[in-house]
C-alpha cells in the first residue's frame, strides 16, 4: 500500500504542476525537476503494473496507434458562425436580435476568435471520455487518444461539475512552438510547415499519439453544452470551466452594449499581434442562455452569436497566367496563377477570379501586378490591379468560349454570372466531380474511397457514373496503381455499406443543382420517396416550405433527363435507400395534423428539443417564427416579449406546456 500511495502522490503532484504550467502559465517547478519526478513515476508504474491508470500523467506521452479514426455523431451539433466585416454588420445583427427579443436589456460576451482546429470534448462524472473533431458539424472523427496528450486539457476535473457535458474549444499551436518545430525541420533539411493552424489540425489526425505528444499543442475552451448544466449565461459558463481546470482565455469580456463591443474590437485589432497565437477576429455572443434559446439557430449558425473578422491582410504579386476549372455542375471557374507570395501565414500561388464579369470589372490581365487578399476565405482572391505598374504591351483578357476539358461550346444563362459546359455526361471533370460529391462525407460517406481513387476508377473505365460504383469487385480494383488486397476489399465494403445511408442524404448525394443538405431534407420529408419527387409538378414543389422557383425548376430538369432516370433505377436495383424509412413510434398520433406550433421560453417538463419532437410525433409542424400561419404558441418562462406581442397582434392562441400535454392526451 505504501508504493500505491507514493504513486498516487506523484500523480497528484505532477498533475498540479501540469495545471500550473499549461493552464495558469505560472510554473512552480523547473523542467528538470518535473522530468525527474516523471521518470520516477514511470519507473514505479513499470515495476507495479497492477496500479496502472490510463489517466496518469505518464500516459500523456502517447503511444497509442490509431489506423482509422472512427466517425462519431455529436451529441449536440457544432454550428459554424456567421461572419461580419464591419460595425454596420454588427448593428444589423443587433437589430435582428431585438426584433425577436423585444427592447430588453442585452449583455454580450466578447471573445477572441482563435485560428485553430475545433474540438468537442465530452466529460462524464468528471472524466474525459471522448474528443471529436468538428467534421461537418453533425459528426466528426474520434481523436481521443491524440487529444489526451495535450497537457492543457484536464483528464479529470476538479470542483463541482455537471454529470455529463461537452466543452468546445480550439486546438492551437502557439507561435513559439511552431517556430521551434520549423527550425528543427530546417536543420535536418526537411520542408517547414506552412502555418500554425494547418499544423495543429493535421496533428489531430496523426496515427501515432507519441508524435502528437511531441508537438506543443494547446487547447483554448470557449463553450459548454449539455443538459441540466445549472448555468445561466455564457460568462458564468466560462468562469465555471476555469474553476474545473480548463484553460479558458483571459481576454474574454462581459459588456453591456454594442458600443462596448466596438471598444473591445478596436482594442484587439491593435493588440492582437502581441498574443502568443493566431487570432483573426472577435466572437460576440448574447450572454443570457434563455435569450440564446429564444433566438435559436438558422440551418448553419446560431442567431445569438456572430464573428467579427479583422481586416484581411493584403499583398501584391504578379499574375503569371489564368487557368479555367470545370466543376461538377459544369460551372467554369477562372483561377489566377500567381508568383508565390507570403500571405497570412501561408505561401499563396493561386487565387480565385470568380467569373468573367469580375475579370472585366477589374480589367485583370496576365502580367499585371495585382492586390491579393485572404478575407475569411480558404482560397485568396484578387481585389484589384496596380495600374501604375502595368506594362503597355499587356493585352486585355478574353474569357474562354469553349470548355478546356471537352472542347464543347460554353453557355451562359441570362441573369447568371457563370459560364457553363453543357456536356453533362461527356465532360470528364463533371463526371468525376459528381461521383466525388456522391461519396463525400455529408452525402454517402463511403469509407475507403477518396477523390483521387474516383479519378483513377474513371480514367481506367471502371465507372462512368455513381451507380457504377455498386458493380465494382475486388478483382476490378486490384490492378489499379497503389491498390492492395485490403484496400480493394475496404473500398467494395464501403460502397455496399452506403446502402444504409438514409434517403435525405442520398437525395443530396445525387447532385441536383441548388439542392444542398437543408433543401434535400425538406424534399425528403415532404415527398417521402424518389418516385413521388420524380412525378411532382412545378406548382407542388413551390408549395414546399422554402422551395423557390430556381430550385423547383432544377429538380424538374434533373428528373426530365433520361440519363438521370436510368441511373436512379439502377441505384434502386442495387438497394440504395430511395425512400424514407419511417421509424415506428408506438406513441405517435396524427392529432396535431395540419397545425403549426411555435415554441418559446423555458419549460419544466420538456426540453425545447423534446417539445418540438412531441409536436412532430403527433403530426404537427414546428415553425421557427410567428406568422399568420401559426396556430399555437407554446409559451414557457422568459418568453421573448417581441414574440408575445406579435402573437397577441395576430390573435394566435397562446398555450402552456400543460395545455399542450392536454392537447395530445385527449
Amino acid at each position: 500500500m505504501e508504493i500505491q500511495k507514493t504513486i498516487q502522490d506523484l500523480r497528484e503532484e505532477l498533475n498540479h504542476h501540469n495545471y500550473n504550467y499549461y493552464v495558469l502559465d505560472t510554473p512552480t517547478i523547473s523542467d528538470f525537476e518535473f522530468d525527474k519526478k516523471l521518470r520516477q513515476l514511470q519507473e514505479l508504474e513499470l515495476q507495479n503494473p497492477e496500479f496502472f491508470d490510463e489517466d496518469s500523467p505518464s500516459q500523456r506521452v502517447g503511444g497509442t496507434i490509431t489506423k482509422n479514426f472512427a466517425t462519431v455523431v455529436h451529441d449536440f451539433r457544432m454550428y459554424s458562425l456567421d461572419n461580419s466585416y464591419s460595425k454596420e454588420d454588427l448593428l444589423d445583427w443587433e437589430s435582428r436580435i431585438q426584433k425577436v427579443l423585444g427592447n430588453v436589456p442585452l449583455q454580450y460576451n466578447c471573445e477572441l476568435k482563435y485560428d485553430g482546429a475545433s474540438i468537442s470534448i465530452t466529460y462524464e462524472k468528471g472524466k474525459l471520455i471522448r474528443a471529436v473533431t468538428r467534421g461537418d458539424g453533425i459528426q466528426g472523427d474520434d481523436v481521443t487518444n491524440n487529444v489526451k496528450t495535450i497537457k492543457s486539457i484536464p483528464l479529470n476535473l476538479k470542483g463541482i461539475y455537471p454529470d455529463r457535458f461537452d466543452i468546445r474549444g480550439e486546438i492551437i499551436l502557439p507561435f513559439e512552438g511552431f517556430e521551434k518545430m520549423n527550425q528543427e525541420l530546417i536543420e535536418i533539411g526537411e520542408t517547414p510547415y506552412s502555418n500554425p493552424r494547418n499544423t495543429a489540425s493535421g496533428s489531430l489526425k496523426l496515427q501515432d499519439s507519441r508524435e502528437v505528444a511531441k508537438r506543443p499543442l494547446e487547447c483554448l475552451l470557449y463553450f459548454i453544452v449539455g443538459n441540466n448544466l445549472n448555468i445561466n449565461t455564457q460568462f458564468e459558463g466560462l468562469e465555471a470551466a476555469r474553476s474545473w481546470g480548463f484553460k479558458v482565455p483571459k481576454e474574454s469580456k462581459l459588456v453591456n452594449s454594442i458600443e462596448e463591443v466596438f471598444e473591445f474590437i478596436n482594442y484587439w485589432d491593435t493588440h492582437r499581434h502581441q498574443l502568443p497565437y493566431e487570432t483573426d477576429g472577435v466572437v460576440v455572443k448574447v450572454n443570457n442562455f434563455h435569450q440564446q434559446d429564444e433566438l435559436g439557430y438558422t440551418a448553419k449558425s446560431p442567431r445569438w452569436a456572430i464573428a467579427y473578422k479583422f481586416k484581411a491582410e493584403q499583398v501584391t504579386t504578379t499574375l503569371n497566367s489564368i487557368s479555367y476549372q470545370v466543376g461538377r455542375t459544369g460551372s467554369i471557374t477562372p483561377v489566377a496563377n500567381l508568383a508565390p507570395v507570403q500571405l497570412a501565414g501561408t505561401i499563396v500561388k493561386r487565387a480565385s477570379l470568380h467569373n468573367a464579369d469580375q475579370i472585366a470589372k477589374l480589367d485583370i490581365r496576365v502580367g499585371d501586378t495585382v492586390f491579393v487578399e485572404k478575407g475569411g476565405e480558404i482560397i485568396p482572391k484578387i481585389i484589384g490591379v496596380d495600374i501604375s505598374k502595368r506594362n503597355i504591351s499587356i493585352t486585355p483578357t478574353h474569357y474562354i468560349t469553349i470548355c478546356p476539358e471537352c472542347q464543347t461550346d460554353l453557355i451562359r444563362t441570362e441573369g447568371e454570372a457563370n459560364h457553363y459546359c453543357p456536356n453533362f455526361y461527356g465532360c470528364p471533370p463533371q463526371i468525376i466531380g459528381r461521383i466525388q460529391h456522391f461519396i463525400s462525407r455529408k452525402a454517402m460517406d463511403i469509407e475507403g474511397l477518396g477523390g483521387e481513387t474516383v479519378a483513377l476508377l474513371f480514367n481506367n473505365n471502371l465507372v462512368k457514373d455513381y451507380a457504377d460504383l455498386y458493380e465494382l469487385t475486388v478483382d476490378d480494383i486490384l490492378p489499379l496503381e497503389r491498390m492492395a488486397q485490403k484496400s480493394a476489399e475496404n473500398l467494395v465494403y464501403g460502397v455496399q455499406k452506403s446502402k444504409e445511408v438514409p434517403f435525405e442524404r442520398v437525395l443530396f448525394a445525387l447532385g441536383i443543382r441548388y439542392v444542398g443538405e437543408t433543401v434535400a431534407k425538406k424534399l425528403a420529408k415532404h415527398y417521402k420517396s424518389i418516385e413521388a419527387l420524380k412525378n411532382t409538378t412545378l406548382m407542388d414543389l413551390l408549395l414546399v416550405d422554402e422551395i423557390g422557383e430556381r430550385i423547383a425548376q432544377s429538380v424538374l430538369e434533373f428528373f426530365n433527363n433520361h440519363e438521370n432516370t436510368i441511373i436512379i433505377d439502377r441505384l434502386k436495383q442495387f438497394g440504395v435507400q430511395l425512400e424514407v424509412i419511417e421509424k415506428f413510434n408506438p406513441n405517435a398520433t396524427t392529432i396535431l395534423a395540419g397545425k403549426t406550433f411555435v415554441v418559446s421560453g423555458v419549460f419544466e417538463k420538456f426540453s425545447r428539443d423534446d417539445l418540438k419532437k412531441a409536436i412532430e410525433d403527433n403530426g404537427g409542424k414546428v415553425g421557427s417564427s410567428i406568422s399568420a400561419k401559426t396556430d399555437y404558441v407554446i409559451a414557457g418562462d422568459n418568453m421573448g416579449p417581441a414574440k408575445l406581442e406579435k402573437a397577441k397582434q395576430l390573435k394566435i392562441l397562446i398555450i402552456s406546456e400543460n395545455d399542450f400535454i392536454d392537447l395530445i392526451t385527449k
